[in-house]
């Protein structure tokens, strides 16, 4: 469709260094310079921090953090710079422009939050020398971080939606809120469905949240299994916290608009944390598939390091996968129809209202959709196949009934969560059954997270033995 009466913005031009022609030679070979001592001095810190185990240390390990934030700080305009420095073309794309201003950012703020950890650390070190490896475990190391990257995404997020929000590239149909028309229930169902769906939001929320205590407790819970279990489970509860609460608000509330801010970011998380459950149960899978397949390799392979970097590295491409969406949603153009027909901020649901060209969004659903959801089920079929002829060549059958058991659980789960996601998202044009989507997006945001605790945990007596102890716990000190 064509884009009629716009005053569409494709580029900016960037005016640059204030310095004169003759001069762009000497300073394009000093910031060079600079960029690759940044870039090289930077990574040789990660290195010498990674293969010298005498800086395994928490100051130590929030300075590699901080040494990967100042490199793509950098990253982010320098390379540009120097660039525009050589060319005459000195423009940038719309989507370049708002992406190079979310990750200036995020790397900014990010930065910040690292420098002011590692003066707690400094403080802890010389004000509490005695009690310094207990106040900074790894667990609070890794608290630090994690909190840093939700924070800083959080408020680059915040000033990426507002400036988008303010150059909407048409002032005659800036969508200023959008629709719900909710779930397909009669008016006097409302109570019995609202009393359903509060039950199983308060389970997954309580559920999810009791798994990360106990295995913040339990100190035979800290292997990788459960360090992964721990954050899945705080997916979770973020997953369903996107969608549910207001979903729950809107079946007693007869205006049910959503501010068109609020819808964006209500989508950005909805498919950041989507894509995030996927990436961590696959974590999970390549976990069992190293404890199953190589038991006496498993310490040495699935070390702290690769843990870690697993969930950073799933946080990284959700993000992208998420920002991806959201930049390219933005430049869309909402003329007058603004009901959305879902309870929520649905991605496929906003593109149908859209009277823009939707061509490059659906490419980019499909393409990133093979990228964040494809592939990590794939990965975890090839897992649990390696999984699977193993058990088979262990004489104990009470030993194989029980691996069987748990993977026919994980794979249920998996099987529900995929299978809804993939007629939702990959095949949008398949789903044009509106009751239906509701349905099965009902299935993945609030049954599949209530379950998860359940399958992964509560049926495991590891996590058993830690509820009675924190049960006991409880127990003795209330009397």
């Amino acid at each position: 469709m064509k884009k009629d009466n716009q005053s569409s913005v494709f580029e900016f031009l960037l005016l640059g260094l204030p310095i004169w022609p003759e001069q762009q030679g000497i300073y394009y070979t000093l910031f060079l310079i600079m960029y690759l001592t940044t870039v090289l001095g930077n990574l040789l810190i990660v290195l010498l921090i990674r293969l010298d185990s005498r800086l395994h240390t928490p100051m130590y390990f929030l300075l590699s953090h901080l040494a990967l934030t100042d490199i793509s700080f950098s990253s982010v305009t320098a390379p540009k710079m120097l660039i525009n420095m050589q060319t005459q073309s000195q423009s940038i794309s719309f989507g370049g422009c708002i992406s190079q201003v979310y990750f200036f950012l995020f790397w900014g703020d990010l930065d910040s939050f690292l420098l002011t950890s590692m003066a707690y650390d400094r403080y802890v070190a010389i004000c509490h020398p005695l009690h310094y490896t207990t106040i900074m475990s790894q667990s609070l190391c890794y608290l630090l971080v994690i909190v840093s990257w939700v924070l800083s995404c959080a408020s680059a997020l915040l000033h990426t939606i507002l400036l988008l929000r303010m150059l909407s590239k048409e002032n005659q149909s800036i969508m200023s809120e959008f629709f719900l028309l909710g779930l397909p229930i009669r008016p006097e169902q409302h109570g019995v469905f609202f009393a359903l769906f509060l039950g199983m939001y308060l389970t997954t929320v309580l559920g999810n949240l009791l798994i990360v205590l106990l295995i913040r407790l339990d100190s035979r819970l800290h292997t990788p299994m459960y360090f992964f279990l721990s954050h899945l489970a705080f997916t979770d509860v973020s997953f369903s916290s996107v969608t549910v609460p207001k979903m729950l608000v809107d079946m007693h509330a007869k205006y049910k608009s959503i501010p068109y801010a609020g819808c964006i970011s209500q989508m950005y998380f909805f498919i950041f944390f989507t894509d995030l459950d996927s990436f961590l149960i696959t974590s999970m899978a390549y976990d069992r598939y190293v404890a199953i397949c190589h038991p006496l390799h498993y310490s040495t392979i699935m070390r702290e390091e690769l843990c870690a970097l697993l969930v950073a590295i799933s946080w990284i491409l959700s993000c992208a996968s998420s920002l991806s969406h959201t930049l390219l949603l933005s430049q869309l153009s909402f003329c007058a129809a603004n009901t959305i027909s879902h309870f929520f901020c649905d991605l496929g649901a906003l593109l149908k209202l859209s009277c823009s060209d939707i061509f490059l969004n659906e490419l980019v659903m499909f393409t990133v959709g093979v990228v964040v959801i494809t592939l990590p089920f794939i990965c975890i079929l090839v897992s649990y196949g390696y999984i699977g002829a193993t058990i088979l060549k262990v004489p104990s059958t009470k030993g194989i009934c029980k691996a069987l058991s748990t993977c026919g659980s994980h794979l249920s789960v998996v099987s529900l969560y995929y299978g809804a996601i993939f007629g939702q998202y990959l095949f949008p044009k398949l789903s044009n059954f509106t009751d239906k989507d509701i349905i099965v997006a009902l299935m993945y945001t609030v049954v599949t997270p209530m379950l998860n605790p359940f399958i992964y945990s509560l049926r495991n007596r590891d996590m058993k033995e830690a509820l009675g102890k924190l049960f006991s716990r409880a127990t003795f000190f209330s009397q």
